[in-house]
């Protein structure tokens, strides 16, 4: 039996040395507890029925069930967190559809790999699955052809900040917007490679051109510009022209890139006629930026509490001011057009 207040953890991994090395690296952590591992998906349902985990770690590539439809399966039954430990694929995108609330990169077994990095990452984001609420997917917004375009358009930029849960819900906003919309600058916390693999997904999956940002973009109407997963995004004002800065730093408010670098530049240099949307998340990173945007005379919206999958970057920009309007996420695509 876990220990009161301990996390219980269940480890579901085909290989029997990746389940020995997780559950020796997790172990170490006193608010953590392995109650149970499991080499496939049978063996894992019956072991959710039987201990009863707060979260699921589980492998994508596994024999008799791959780990994606066994998501599938399991969260309309068990809405339980579970956090995809996966080789480097666009798989990962695939599992947190289903819904899985996050991932990490699987290390490599080989002598000299970074393992102790790779667990000291997974026990914080066990800790944050814990908190986190479980959702079957993409919040359904009506389809932005049914919005009535503003008779006049004043605003020149929407910037977008999330987090955990922030792939799906950035995915359930883009969908539903038309491409005569101003351009989009967005931070997601996302490790490298997979922020160009997202930006690539959404490319094909919205009616928006989508790329990971680099130095020298521009911000165009209907563009979404990613920001690149080891590096922080800025905009500046060229003219009548907004042009992006990507640049190796220090983590700010915990993150690199991160959201609170991007507001505070869209800030400075959009002041009113911007738009920043903050949407579910771990921490602090990006409430300060959005109560300077509001500061500047942006519009601001807060992703509610009742549709995120972590309600603590919009809950702490409300707390401070920084939020105008809280929206259930399948409305802010709507509100956005309106905008």
């Amino acid at each position: 039996m876990a220990a009161v207040g301990k996390i219980r953890v269940l480890i579901v991994d085909d290989s029997l040395m990746q389940r020995e090395a997780l559950a020796r690296g997790l172990a170490t952590d006193p608010d953590i507890e392995i109650v149970a591992k499991a080499a496939n998906a049978y063996d894992a349902r019956d072991k959710i029925i039987e201990f009863r985990p707060d979260v699921m770690t589980c492998d994508i590539q596994m024999p008799k069930m791959d780990g994606i439809e066994f998501i599938k399966r399991l969260i309309p039954q068990y809405p339980l967190p579970v956090i995809v430990v996966s080789s480097v694929s666009e798989a990962v995108f695939e599992a947190l559809q289903a819904g899985a609330v996050e991932f990490i990169v699987k290390p490599s077994m080989q002598p000299g790999s970074d393992m102790k990095s790779f667990i000291e990452g997974l026990k914080a984001k066990i800790k944050i699955a814990a908190t986190a609420k479980v959702h079957k997917g993409s919040g359904m917004a009506a389809p932005a052809a049914n919005y009535a375009p503003p008779a006049q358009n004043s605003r020149k930029m929407i910037a977008i900040g999330a987090s955990t849960g922030g792939t799906e819900a950035i995915f359930s906003i883009l969908k539903e917007l038309p491409p005569t919309l101003p351009g989009i600058v967005i931070v997601q916390h996302i490790p490298p490679v997979f922020s160009r693999m997202f930006a690539e997904r959404l490319d094909r999956q919205t009616n928006l051109n989508v790329k990971e940002a680099e130095t020298g973009d521009y911000v165009t109407p209907g563009c979404v510009l990613l920001a690149p997963g080891n590096m922080h995004m800025v905009v500046h004002k060229f003219g009548a022209k907004y042009g992006i800065e990507c640049f190796v730093g220090d983590k700010v408010s915990g993150h690199c890139p991160s959201v609170d670098v991007l507001f505070n530049s869209v800030a400075k240099d959009v002041g009113k006629d911007a738009v920043g949307v903050l949407l579910t998340g771990m921490g602090s990173d990006g409430a300060k930026g959005l109560l300077e945007m509001r500061n500047k005379g942006a519009h601001t919206i807060g992703q509610n509490e009742r549709s995120s999958v972590v309600y603590g970057m919009p809950r702490i920009a409300f707390e401070i001011g920084g939020v105008e309007k809280q929206a259930e996420l399948s409305a802010i695509a709507g509100m956005l057009c309106s905008l």
